[in-house]
């Protein structure tokens, strides 16, 4: 059976790529739950020392696949499956990411992207809020930076994700950025990136614990409303939505 996570392993660090780019890596529920069964599949291998995910194709990810949405709740289960993994998530992206896709950057422990990566919290155009995956954005990033992308959705670029928070390094060869990021890892010891990932994650999962219920029904309720169906139909459609002036 075919599945849109490709895997690979080189001196214990296990590579996870999104893979379905027929559809620019959308958060489809098989590529959510088929993720989600790779990272378990790390967590338990004592031959993983950390996780880079990744992708093919030119998107990161488009965000939430309207025609196959996995709901917020697997989303949530995602996101916190990735922040409480006890070994590091490094994201590593050279295209676009867009909506969802931000919310599984800023759930990885470091995020690296190549210059021509170009970053946006588009839901607001399509007539719904960033709500699930403000889970761990909103701890990682600067509220006046938020403020700003999250309500015009604008595109912004590698660099500003880096002021924001949202990145740990951006590079033209981010192969060649990320290589002693990922030596350290492999020099230091389970335990202690494990104990160490816990100390540095408490504050996002006290989100977690806190706002996962309500910001799930908030996505819920969000994606019933016309307002959104609207925006679905005219994001597939191509066109402006009808609020557009």
């Amino acid at each position: 059976m075919s599945t849109p996570i490709g895997r690979t392993h080189a001196r214990a660090v296990e590579t996870l790529s999104l893979d379905a780019t027929d559809t620019r890596n959308a958060l489809s529920a098989a590529l959510v739950r088929d993720l989600a069964n790779a990272l378990a599949d790390c967590a338990k291998d004592p031959e993983v020392r950390a996780i880079v995910l990744t992708h093919t194709g030119n998107t990161f990810s488009a965000g939430a696949d309207l025609r196959d949405p996995p709901g917020p709740d697997a989303l949530v289960g995602l996101l916190r499956q990735i922040v409480e993994l006890p070994k590091p998530v490094v994201a590593r992206v050279t295209g676009h990411v867009r909506a969802g896709g931000l919310g599984l950057v800023a759930a990885c422990d470091i995020a690296a992207a190549s210059t021509t990566a170009t970053f946006a919290f588009t839901e607001v155009r399509i007539g719904v809020a960033p709500a699930v995956i403000s889970l761990p954005v909103i701890p990682r990033a600067d509220p006046r930076a938020l403020a700003r992308y999250y309500l015009t959705g604008e595109r912004f670029d590698p660099a500003e994700a880096v002021r924001t928070g949202l990145l740990t390094i951006t590079a033209d060869d981010v192969d060649e950025a990320l290589a002693p990021l990922l030596d350290g890892l492999r020099r230091s010891s389970p335990q202690a990136l494990a104990e160490t990932k816990r100390l540095l994650t408490a504050r996002v999962l006290e989100t977690f614990d806190r706002d996962a219920a309500d910001l799930t029904a908030l996505s819920a309720r969000l994606f019933a409303s016309g307002q959104a169906r609207e925006g679905m139909t005219a994001f597939l459609e191509k066109r402006d939505a009808a609020w557009v002036v």
